[in-house]
């Protein structure tokens, strides 16, 4: 079952939850758990160039840390792909704020960001989450592919803003 798992965890392009695994393999997800640790172990004692871990409800293989820069050159040919500030700051007010509509992020931000949200959900790190009842604006979070790229389970991981923020924020906040 080791390799069978292995195999499908090879050929998944996100995150698979352990019940699928275990589904999949027809083993107890509690089974499916352990082979997954004893897997993650193995790889990392062995130095292998990839790792297994959980993130974003799932488990999936990555690349190790220290092997990212050739991988990256690899694959992107010298590409940049970086978000602007811009897109740092309006998925920031997304994932702390979700679901939030594109004019709550645009009044935070203190400029448009409309164009800066569409680049997001492009990118596949934000997508739709309804529509505010009373507005009927477009709501959006924040999307699994967002957790995995941030290395992240779920978004109870995400840092605390208290220690970044004016001690008059609530004030501001008031005042918008």
């Amino acid at each position: 079952m080791r390799a069978a798992l292995e195999a499908i965890l090879m050929v998944v392009d996100e995150p698979v939850p352990e019940a699928d695994l275990a589904k999949a393999v027809d083993l107890p997800a509690d089974r499916v758990r352990d082979i997954l640790a004893e897997l993650a172990a193995e790889y990392t004692a062995a130095g292998r160039g990839f790792d297994l871990r959980e993130v974003a409800g799932g488990w999936r293989i990555y690349t190790r840390p220290e092997y990212a820069p050739v991988v990256e050159r690899f694959v992107r040919d010298g590409q940049q792909a970086r978000l602007t500030q811009a897109a740092l700051e309006t998925l920031a007010v997304v994932a702390y704020r979700q679901p939030v509509s594109r004019a709550r992020v645009s009044a935070v931000r203190g400029v448009n960001s409309d164009g800066v949200m569409r680049t997001l959900v492009a990118r596949g790190l934000i997508e739709e989450a309804g529509t505010d009842p009373e507005s009927q604006a477009v709501l959006y979070r924040t999307t699994n592919y967002f957790l995995e790229k941030l290395g992240l389970r779920s978004l109870d991981e995400l840092p605390e803003l208290a220690p970044f923020l004016p001690d008059d924020v609530e004030i501001l906040e008031e005042n918008q």
